[in-house]
């Protein structure tokens, strides 16, 4: 189900505004500013990619994302994190962006300055979790699992210690996971190793969602048909920017379709520490975040 058109963001800044990471120089502003027919859009992911494990981001990768953003290029996040877990990214970074994409997809903001947060959603698709649900919880007793809805809250039944302490979580009763319109299910279950999670997942026969296993026993499901790359095809069209000139990074099984879609004309990079499944679909392949791999990527453009 879709929520409302895709719609501009509200008083922001410039097409292109953004500020540098730590410099607070707008795009545009700088003598290397690019002009419209140069500019390109930069898609990257959070976890694994800007973000090593931990929570640390080097300055190396800080540095190359505020040296695109203040040349005027679009640079923006496409995670699969929440609203409340993606903000606080950009914020350590410095980055203003004229949209950002949640939620693997299912949440696009756009620039709002009389936003509390200065973003307001721009786009919004959701489904239904009740069949998924019942489904997998046939296969996977255990498991612990969430729902997420629109503005961000967390609903969550069983052990689940990634959402227990962040803003807007509440545990409730497996059933109650069925009462609200979900933008993304999230199954975690310790006791499957990744290669016997995905089994399991894919005997389910798991139909009209998207679904992604992460390194560990995580399951994201997505509206049917919504993945980071229909998020971002939208941004694209709406910012005018030709394919060929799209860039985006990412490291998870959750970013394949947007870097296939980068790569059919752009560029698709997978970093270096990326499942064999991932760096099959990307045209690209840099380094390990431990590496700076994405520093690395970005300096080419």
């Amino acid at each position: 189900m879709v929520t409302g058109d895709f719609v501009s963001p509200g008083a922001g800044p410039e097409a292109g505004s953004a500020v540098s990471a730590g410099s607070g120089v707008s795009a545009g502003s700088a003598a290397s500013a690019v002009s419209a027919d140069e500019r390109w859009l930069v898609a990257l992911d959070v976890d694994g990619t800007i973000m090593q494990e931990g929570g640390t981001i080097s300055e190396a990768v800080a540095e190359q994302i505020g040296r695109l953003a203040s040349q005027g290029h679009a640079v923006m996040i496409a995670t699969g994190r929440s609203v409340s877990m993606t903000l606080p990214v950009m914020d350590r970074l410095g980055l203003v962006s004229e949209y950002v994409v949640c939620a693997n997809g299912a949440i696009t903001l756009g620039r709002d300055e009389s936003a509390p947060t200065g973003y307001s959603q721009a786009h919004v698709e959701e489904f239904d979790p009740t069949d998924v649900l019942t489904t997998i919880r046939e296969g996977l007793h255990e498991a612990a699992y969430a729902v997420e809805d629109r503005d961000g809250v967390m609903r969550y039944c069983g052990s689940f210690p990634q959402v227990e302490h962040t803003g807007g979580a509440e545990k409730v009763e497996f059933e109650q996971l069925f009462e609200v319109a979900a933008t993304r299910v999230v199954v975690v279950s310790p006791s499957h190793d990744t290669d016997d999670f995905l089994e399991v997942v894919e005997r389910m026969g798991l139909q009209k969602v998207n679904y992604n296993v992460g390194w560990t026993a995580w399951l994201d499901i997505a509206p049917d048909g919504v993945t980071k790359a229909t998020a971002l095809e939208r941004v694209r069209e709406h910012l005018d920017i030709p394919r060929d000139r799209v860039l985006a990074v990412g490291d998870g099984r959750n970013d394949t379709a947007m870097l296939q879609w980068a790569a059919v004309e752009g560029r698709g990079v997978s970093m270096g520490q990326a499942p064999d499944d991932v760096h099959e679909v990307a045209n690209e392949r840099t380094g390990t975040d431990l590496d700076d791999g994405l520093a690395e990527a970005l300096a080419k453009l």
